[in-house]
């Protein structure tokens, strides 16, 4: 490996940490649902989710690909600009996992390096045809096909179950959870560790240490899944909450119909190259889970957040990436002063954490506040009469009925002598 420099060995050490927090701020993808509907105890579900990334690491390359050979024209690129994007995917990885909120860590990624990109050769050296058709038209279709198919299995799951026994039923689709788990997991893991390997690839070779047009060499695919499966073992719990509790409240049944629903939109996106955000498949398939149950609440408030969120980690990201580049463009000195203010940000932002740790022991939030249901909850709801067994969840469950007349009024106990 010709021409290893001390700045390539530092990029790769930056995208390696990259993957170790991707990790950690998406295993709620897989998790979080299995999490809350105790399908499996918390220790037990990141481990499986950690060995399944590295699995899925080495089933595919298609994504790294799209990344080192695609999106960006790798000639010109110096391996201090890959740096630079890489300071501004974990920035904003961190900043998002410290409020909670499951953004996109590949579009993170994508920003960073785009911003990067142009500070550093200006907006030819951005392939606008592979941004629009791999990344920002998978970003919009992706919530809305898993989430529609996650709302149609739903639905499915309760038509079906009407005449199952309760107890069993509910056993059968815990199971079937833990394996729809798997596979998220899996596709993850084959989706998401491939991003890194692409930027590594893509570091390799704007450094000369590899001819371009090569695919990600064993190594690179060896350390990318490593990385991506300790975070996912270290857990980001906050994230789990979230998605777990704080978006919408999951039965058994709706969450074997969103994470089986996620893992095939995340695989057909893989097969085909796209840059998908794992995120957003999986968040739109709990949303369209949560309003396939008759009495099912979204609690829109913490969508709307995620919302903002998705549509501020490109331009946030390729901000820092940009402003990254500039100050690396200075000299070695400059580039110094980025690894020292990017070890400063994430070592304040663990400092902030501590103040109230969310792990293992309280990830599963029981005292989430309910949010009412809205308008766009109750019209969903009241297209289809509700499941067998499930009037106790029904909105107008709630609803007091008209007031007892002498017919049906319960006779008063004699009065003591």
């Amino acid at each position: 490996m010709e021409n290893f420099s001390l700045i390539l060995a530092i990029v790769v050490v930056t995208a390696l940490a990259f993957d170790f927090t991707n990790g950690f701020h998406d295993t709620a993808n897989a998790m979080a649902t299995t999490i809350s509907t105790g399908a499996l105890k918390p220790k037990v579900a990141v481990a499986m989710s950690a060995a399944l990334n590295l699995v899925g690491a080495f089933l595919s390359v298609e994504v790294a690909n799209t990344i080192s050979k695609g999106l960006v024209d790798e000639t010109g690129i110096r391996p201090e600009v890959i740096f630079a994007a890489l300071v501004g995917a974990i920035l904003w990885n961190l900043l998002t996992w410290l409020v909670g909120l499951p953004s996109s860590s590949s579009h993170a990624l994508m920003g960073g390096l785009i911003g990067a990109t142009i500070a550093s050769a200006g907006t030819g050296a951005v392939h606008g045809d592979v941004l629009v058709t791999k990344v920002l038209i998978p970003a919009l279709a992706a919530p809305v096909v898993a989430g529609v198919a996650a709302f149609l299995a739903t639905r499915l799951s309760y038509t079906l179950g009407k005449k199952a026994d309760g107890k069993a039923a509910t056993k059968g689709y815990r199971t079937g959870q833990i394996a729809s788990a798997g596979l998220v997991s899996l596709a993850h893991g084959t989706n998401d560790a491939q991003k890194t390997m692409g930027i590594i690839t893509l570091a390799l070779i704007a450094g000369g240490a590899i001819s371009p047009a090569s695919d990600p060499p064993t190594w690179v695919i060896l350390s990318a899944g490593l990385a991506i499966a300790a975070g996912t073992y270290l857990g980001g719990w906050r994230i789990i909450r979230t998605m777990g509790t704080g978006l919408t409240d999951l039965q058994p049944q709706q969450g074997f119909a969103a994470q089986t629903s996620a893992a095939t939109v995340i695989l057909a996106s893989s097969h085909l190259g796209f840059s998908l955000s794992t995120t957003h498949a999986v968040s739109g398939s709990v949303m369209g889970a949560g309003l396939g149950r008759k009495g099912g609440v979204v609690r829109w408030s913490t969508a709307t957040r995620m919302f903002v969120a998705w549509g501020l980690t490109l331009p946030a990201a390729a901000l820092v990436g940009a402003l990254a580049e500039y100050v690396t463009g200075l000299g070695d000195w400059g580039t110094a002063l980025v690894a020292v203010f990017l070890i400063a940000s994430s070592a304040a932002i663990w400092k902030v954490s501590r103040r109230e740790v969310v792990d293992h022991h309280n990830v599963v939030d029981e005292s989430a506040a309910a949010e009412p249901a809205g308008v766009v909850t109750q019209a969903i709801a009241a297209v289809s009469p509700p499941p067998a067994g499930t009037v106790g969840d029904d909105l107008t469950a709630t609803i007091p009925g008209p007031p007892p007349t002498a017919a049906t009024a319960e006779p008063a106990p004699p009065a003591a002598v």
